[in-house]
């Protein structure tokens, strides 16, 4: 099974089921983002929690299996055309230079870890229209000097 199957089986028991990410997350003890972008297929997880996924799911050992393959990370295409994804790409292009000096002015020269790196995402109501809180966290990582 590949992560293509994996994840369009995953979401379709997910479906079935009723079952939100949060409350699958829940279910594992385990973050939501995360959660979700294994099953996604853009990360892996070590067998335990694979098995206690599918476990929630009543999913197969095939999906278990490539669960925890490593995959290939990130798009195929240039620019997202998905509206929500395209819009962190245009933070990216109009805000990059801001985030990366700023960064850099607190930090010095070197880069934030997608690696060791958490995310949360979380509502924020508001009367003027609902608001969406992204906050990512991740390991500053210096440039080494040699």
């Amino acid at each position: 099974m590949n992560k293509i199957e994996m994840t369009e089986t995953i979401i379709s028991a997910k479906r079935e089921q009723g079952l939100t990410w949060e409350a699958i997350a829940e279910q594992m003890g385990m973050a939501p983002v995360w959660v979700t972008a294994v099953c996604l297929g853009q990360s892996s997880m070590p067998q335990e929690h694979a098995d206690k996924l599918c476990a929630i799911l009543g999913l197969n050992k095939d999906v278990c299996s490539a669960l925890q393959d490593c995959p290939h990370k990130g798009s195929t295409w240039t620019v997202p055309t998905d509206p929500l994804i395209y819009r962190f790409y245009e933070i990216t292009q109009v805000y990059g230079d801001t985030i990366k000096a700023l960064i850099h002015e607190k930090f010095g020269d070197g880069i934030m870890s997608a690696i060791d790196f958490t995310m949360d995402i979380a509502k924020q109501e508001d009367p003027k229209g609902d608001r969406v809180v992204v906050t990512m966290s991740g390991k500053y990582l210096p440039y080494k000097i040699w």
